[in-house]
């Protein structure tokens, strides 16, 4: 390749990994704005973050078009062939994280419309270290870092350890009583939501890896929920 034709490539992918940024601050923010609906009853904000997540699904699509036109023109290699490809992964890991953000938002709606619950405190904790967590990987993203990728990819664990304990909280709480069946049911969507952000950002930390390192991460991918082996008993004591 001549010199411009290298110089020109080079920019593109520099474009590319800025969309990438771009997108997933949006995510972050979309989640961020999530949480605070939620936990401050703010259906205003609740709408506007569900409103947001047409422009994430949107630059999905002009990424995907982006890496494409760069693998039909400039058929990358080596590590331009990584960063290219795994841009059209990542952007697919925010796209999903964005609608987990907005599905927060929705049930958000439905709280807001219940009396005040102060189990609903119990989810900022799992919202924040989910927001953490991908924060955390699109700044080691923008850093091509990779110490820092697997970093996030370790402390996964901690979101999965804190969604078993609030699974029990909340089975405990619909088993004592069961008006809050309902409120309950939505807490444990919403948690489970976050859960699972924070899957979607371990996703690109692995990536992230693949791509700065040429290999993926050779360990045991660390997870800790163990909720899909709860046993589930409802019982009650017999009267008279």
């Amino acid at each position: 390749m001549t010199e411009h034709t290298v110089k020109a490539f080079a920019e593109e992918l520099e474009q590319l990994s800025a969309a990438i940024a771009e997108m997933g601050g949006l995510v972050e923010k979309e989640l961020s704005d999530a949480i605070s609906a939620l936990a401050r009853r703010d259906t205003v904000l609740a709408e506007a973050t569900i409103s947001t997540d047409a422009r994430i699904d949107e630059m999905e699509r002009q990424i995907e078009a982006r890496v494409v036109r760069l693998l039909a023109l400039r058929q990358p290699m080596g590590v331009d062939l990584r960063d290219t490809v795994s841009a059209l992964k990542i952007a697919g890991e925010l796209e999903r994280a964005g609608d987990l953000a907005k599905n927060l938002a929705k049930r958000s709606l439905v709280l807001a419309r219940e009396q005040p619950n102060r189990m609903v405190k119990s989810l900022e904790r799992i919202g924040r270290l989910a927001l953490s967590q991908l924060k955390a990987v699109l700044d080691a993203y923008v850093a091509r870092d990779a110490k820092a990728a697997v970093e996030v990819w370790r402390r996964d664990e901690e979101i999965d350890e804190l969604y078993n304990s609030l699974f029990r909280e909340f089975l405990t709480y619909m088993m004592e009583d069961p008006r809050t069946i309902s409120v309950c049911t939505h807490l444990l969507f919403i948690a489970k939501n976050m859960e699972r952000i924070g899957d979607h950002a371990t996703n690109i930390a692995e990536n992230l890896h693949f791509v700065v390192t040429g290999s993926y991460i050779s360990r045991e991918r660390p997870k800790g929920d163990t909720t899909s082996t709860t046993t589930i008993a409802f019982g009650g004591k017999s009267g008279a």
